[in-house]
């Protein structure tokens, strides 16, 4: 999906909810992540300026004094994410992204965070390709040969490899697994279309 884990911060006073959270996030998600959880406000602050990340998943009663339309603002580019442990009024989630309540099916829970992330991914990645090299990728995800994908594109095999170094390079992904990823998430592919490939 991207050349990088995604952040997601868990900001929660339950180790019971902080931990179970943080392992649907890691079973259920196809994507690369980078979780970290945290019980204190003092953590909080230190953390969102040393590691921003791309999600907070924090629960409306943690104990803080800065409120999340303050936060919002100064992590303009950080999601925000309401973790419902008991009944609230929606009002006053207003100023947050999204919403995840304890009572959510893990479905549900994977969906939001790879929407989230989805968002995340088209306006950090997605014009780092050309569309040649858009072209590339949807071909190596296939499974094609660098000779395949020549005759494919009508260029010649020196060029194709010189794109594989390129992407490479541009995305800091190295595997086909990590472009699959990037490539489906970003709508360079379809994931049917690598489903045919394959059977």
């Amino acid at each position: 999906m991207n050349h990088r884990p995604f952040k997601i911060l868990i900001a929660e006073k339950s180790a019971i909810l902080r931990n179970g959270l943080a392992d649907i996030l890691k079973r259920n998600s196809n994507i690369p992540l980078s979780i970290t959880d945290i019980s204190e406000e003092k953590s909080l602050k230190l953390f969102l300026k040393l590691h921003t990340p791309d999600i907070l998943i924090i629960n409306p009663l943690f104990p803080t004094h800065e409120r999340i339309k303050d936060i919002t603002k100064e992590y303009d580019k950080m999601n925000v994410v309401a973790l419902i442990t008991t009944l609230m009024d929606m009002n006053t989630l207003v100023d947050y992204t999204d919403t995840i309540t304890i009572y959510d099916e893990y479905e549900t829970i994977d969906n939001k965070i790879i929407n989230l992330l989805e968002k995340e991914s088209d306006d950090d990645d997605s014009e780092q390709l050309s569309s040649r090299e858009k072209d590339i990728v949807s071909c190596i995800v296939k499974g094609m040969t660098n000779k395949t994908i020549a005759e494919t594109l009508c260029i010649s095999v020196h060029t194709v490899i010189t794109h594989r170094k390129n992407i490479a390079k541009k995305l800091q992904i190295h595997t086909p697994a990590g472009l699959t990823i990037y490539a489906i998430v970003n709508k360079i592919v379809d994931i049917k279309e690598i489903k045919e490939s394959i059977n």
